[in-house]
């Protein structure tokens, strides 16, 4: 009877255990308003206002406050005079969540209520739960090194820590944009994000510019730090509180030009959540912007900010179930199936060639989440028969 018992206790913690790992990701939106924060510049207003953002994240029960140029204390890491708003190159990140006076940065973000536009669901109060952050394009129109080197090694001081590419007239911080220095730079944000898993933070990757606007092998390179990110930056973090949307690969494609997209494609470029996957696809070879405005500008049309919200909605909401718990966490968000395989074919076909992937393709496993409920079945089970097997012997 003792026996018995026990084995069924065992089952119990198993099937208790499973509820609390999905195995499904949770597309859906919040129950109840959450509060979200936006760091950028003009591309991001535009994609705010004019291509749908807020709209959509409101419908989604997000509401929504941001930064932008003139946002916030006056930068004492830079020192140019200006707010804090107005620094959001990529080595920016570092004033802003390490560097010395990032409590004072990060105090007036989390509780700012700044918008350029109007929400349609009421403030729910609090503090700004979600951290969305994105770069300009201009912070990524000069890169030096090779596509596949690697994060500059842990430990060692980092060149491009608080570094803008034209802090000063000479535009003396484009030197130590790399491709090692960029990815290290990220790298080192995870040891502050890590300690404020209350938050779930969003990056947003650098856009891409025109082909007018840049040589090919800047976005070539570009095009390798968006993918680095999205398959390899997060492998050895633990937590589920950081996520990446490839914003840069969704405006790389259109449906014929620059105001047709061509969302819900089977070709193109995607980062996008379809048939219970999340698919960061690269279907066409292009670098380049596919939605410049008129004149070339970088700033992408309606139309591709369009496409952008709708691809980066879903994801959204997988994210924040993941770090509430009531949904899987995804792969191709920041991680690999295979972590820290930096060698892998995805890679290779990807940051070399630019060729044709899916990565839910290439990874075809049957659930995103992680299959514990085998893991914990399996367990019992070999419990239960050490139980049996010691009852025969005495």
């Amino acid at each position: 009877m003792k026996f018995k018992l026990l084995v069924a206790l065992y089952f119990l913690l198993a099937l208790s255990v499973t509820q609390l790992s999905p195995s499904s990701l949770n597309p859906s939106p919040p129950e109840k308003p959450v509060r979200l924060v936006f760091i950028h510049h003009s591309v991001g207003e535009d994609w705010l206002n004019e291509g749908g953002l807020r709209k959509a994240l409101n419908v989604n029960n997000y509401y929504v406050t941001e930064t932008n140029y003139d946002w916030g204390p006056y930068d004492k890491d830079v020192r140019d005079g200006m707010q804090v708003g107005y620094h959001t190159d990529i080595g920016h990140w570092h004033n802003w969540f390490l560097g010395p006076h990032s409590d004072l940065y990060l105090k007036a973000l989390y509780r700012s209520n700044y918008t350029t536009g109007p929400n349609s669901i009421p403030d729910p109060g609090g503090e700004n739960v979600i951290v969305m952050f994105k770069s300009c394009f201009s912070s990524a129109q000069v890169i030096y090194g090779n596509p596949e080197d690697p994060p500059l090694p842990r430990g060692k001081p980092n060149p491009l820590w608080g570094k803008g590419v034209c802090d000063d007239p000479s535009c003396s911080g484009s030197e130590y944009y790399t491709v090692s220095n960029i990815k290290g730079m990220y790298r080192d944000l995870l040891d502050y994000f890590a300690t404020r898993r209350d938050k779930v933070f969003v990056l947003i990757t650098t856009p891409p510019s025109t082909s007018q606007a840049v040589p090919a092998e800047m976005m070539d390179k570009l095009r390798a730090i968006n993918n680095w990110l999205v398959y390899h930056w997060l492998d050895e973090y633990p937590y589920n509180n950081v996520f990446v949307f490839d914003y840069y690969n969704v405006l790389t494609s259109n449906g014929g030009s620059a105001n047709v997209n061509d969302l819900g494609a089977e070709t193109g470029n995607h980062h996008r959540y379809r048939n219970g996957r999340v698919e960061h696809v690269i279907g066409l070879k292009n670098n380049f912007l596919a939605y410049p405005s008129e004149g070339g500008d970088n700033h992408p049309t309606t139309a591709g900010h369009e496409k952008a919200t709708a691809e980066f909605v879903p994801l959204l909401n997988i994210a924040y179930h993941c770090w509430m718990g009531d949904g899987a966490c995804p792969y191709y968000m920041g991680r690999s199936p295979v972590p820290g395989s930096l060698t892998s074919s995805v890679t290779r076909k990807e940051i070399r060639e630019h060729s044709t992937v899916s990565s839910s393709e290439v990874s075809p496993a049957p659930s995103e989440g992680a299959s514990f409920t085998w893991i914990a079945l399996i367990v019992a089970l070999a419990l239960a028969f050490t139980l049996y097997s010691r009852r025969r012997v005495y």
